[in-house]
């Protein structure tokens, strides 16, 4: 079924780059433009001096076509990836072996929180009184209690 979606893919973009060129050779109003410049001329060689016409309907069918191609891919993608068999057996096997698998105790819950030990005071070291030159002794360290 992937490879339907491969191949409306690629008229997909075959109808983009035909209506790229249409809209490129289709006559300005004012004889000026892009469609003049990449040969805009020679429509009128080929298709006549109504050309403008042909051109305009074949533009419309053409967007009409590339709508309908993509809407029609997009839905067809979705159900093809949604419905994709290898991703539901991946799914249902995952699913089993978390059904069958059991809570290993290292993963349990712990039955008591330990203590919390207070966070050690980084200006506890510091003298308020001296300077750089004093003998003032360093302030004990804080312990943590005693479990």
């Amino acid at each position: 079924m992937s490879y339907i979606a491969g191949l409306l893919t690629c008229v997909l973009i075959l109808n983009g780059l035909l209506l790229v060129l249409l809209v490129l050779v289709q006559l300005p109003k004012k004889d000026a433009g892009a469609g003049l410049a990449f040969g805009g001329g020679t429509a009128d060689a080929l298709f006549g001096a109504g050309s403008g016409n042909a051109l305009t309907k074949i533009t419309k069918w053409g967007v009409a076509v590339f709508i309908l191609l993509a809407l029609f891919l997009g839905y067809f993608q979705d159900n093809l990836h949604r419905n994709d068999s290898s991703t539901v057996d991946f799914l249902n096997k995952v699913n089993q072996k978390e059904s069958q698998q059991s809570v290993p105790q290292s993963y349990a819950a712990p039955q008591h929180a330990p203590a919390a030990t207070p966070a050690p005071n980084p200006l506890a070291n510091i003298s308020l009184s001296g300077g750089a030159g004093s003998n003032a002794a360093p302030a004990a360290p804080v312990s943590a209690p005693a479990k």
